[in-house]
């Protein structure tokens, strides 16, 4: 479901890391920008500069977790946070 108005900050950052795996263009989308690129992408990179988080393109904020669990790995984890 893409946002009714363009999101900004963390909320920004969280959307495009969501679904930086589907491109820029419907990352875009999904964030409220429609078609606006440019404005998609100035925006996260200082949404990203405000957290201290350095990127050169969408596909950055793809994490190696996200990463393991698309190509099927194994996620290890304790049952609970009070069992770590």
């Amino acid at each position: 479901m893409s946002a009714s108005k363009p999101l900004k900050g963390i909320e920004l950052v969280d959307c495009a890391k969501a679904n930086a795996r589907q491109g820029v263009e419907v990352a875009a989308e999904l964030c409220g920008y429609g078609q606006d690129i440019i404005s998609f992408q100035q925006e996260l990179q200082q949404a990203c500069q405000g957290m201290g988080v350095e990127i050169s393109e969408l596909s950055d904020l793809i994490t190696e977790q996200q990463t393991v669990r698309q190509r099927g790995g194994v996620e290890i984890a304790p049952d609970s946070p009070s069992s770590l």
